[in-house]
């Protein structure tokens, strides 16, 4: 993987787009030439969780890397905070005449993709989901009901009031979930902590109330989807996959092995390896 130094020194084209004017719904960066790829990130994190593959994609690839509203130093925007993200992606893919383009996703990032390509919009080249599902809230709540998640609950007010200490605790019993390697966790904790407050609450559960599991239906373009097998098990992990994407006509899935949520972080070689075929 190139280091930091040598990934700024690859950038061929660097530039700052805002959606939606002051109330922007993102900001993109643009690495490289060639066909393009968006790259979304998960819930929290700014493009920057993509930076070793963008590295080495952007050598014959556009890359387009999104950092979405509320996440880094991109401020918050109004709810609802999902739907509004989608509809600035649409209309950047429209000025910007990316109807070809791949989609590269992570977690949030990746049910983003799955959500574009099931409105059949645009003529996406392929969908790349890295560990992300049709519906987040079908495999965190027991008898989910998205017609039941509502801003304007006790476990949303608890989050909003926690003082920064507690929440401090939580971001970190957070972070070492999502990663094995030890290393990348205060980096999570601090994309946790940095996130505003009111996106990480009601953005969480905008991602929660998506159920794109009968939509997935409608997606007609390639998907490839790259799995973590931890801390569930690759037993568990196919069993949830399977049930959640049963309404996609075809798909390629690959687990990676010894690998958390964050998988470009626990088998970043595996990783770029299987994108990269996934782009052949």
């Amino acid at each position: 993987m190139k280091t930091i130094k040598n990934y700024v020194l690859a950038i061929i084209s660097l530039v700052i787009f805002s959606a939606s004017g002051q109330n922007k719904a993102f900001e993109v960066s643009i690495v490289g030439t060639g066909d393009p790829i968006l790259f979304f990130p998960g819930f929290t994190c700014p493009g920057e969780v993509w930076e070793d593959v963008v590295a080495e994609l952007s050598k014959s690839n556009t890359c387009h890397v999104f950092t979405f509203a509320g996440f880094g130093t991109v401020p918050a925007i109004e709810r609802p905070w999902l739907p509004k993200i989608k509809e600035g992606i649409s209309q950047y893919i429209s000025e910007n005449q990316l109807q070809n383009a791949t989609i590269v996703g992570h977690s949030l990032g990746g049910t983003l993709g799955l959500w574009l390509a099931s409105d059949d919009l645009f003529d996406f080249k392929k969908i790349i989901v890295v560990d992300a599902l049709p519906s987040t809230g079908a495999l965190m709540i027991p008898n989910f009901d998205s017609e039941t998640m509502v801003y304007d609950n006790p476990f949303n007010q608890n989050l909003l009031t926690m003082d920064d200490a507690q929440f401090g605790i939580m971001a970190s019993q957070m972070a070492s979930g999502m990663v094995l390697n030890k290393n990348k966790h205060e980096q999570i904790k601090k994309w946790i902590l940095q996130t505003d407050r009111e996106t990480y609450v009601y953005g969480y559960t905008d991602l929660l109330k998506l159920d794109l599991r009968e939509a997935v239906a409608n997606i007609t373009v390639p998907v490839t989807i790259l799995a973590a097998t931890q801390p569930y098990g690759e037993t568990s992990v196919k069993t949830i996959y399977e049930e959640q994407y049963k309404n996609l006509k075809g798909y390629t899935i690959k687990y990676a092995a010894d690998a958390a949520h964050f998988i470009m972080y626990d088998q970043p070689d595996w990783l770029l390896t299987n994108i990269s075929q996934a782009l052949q």
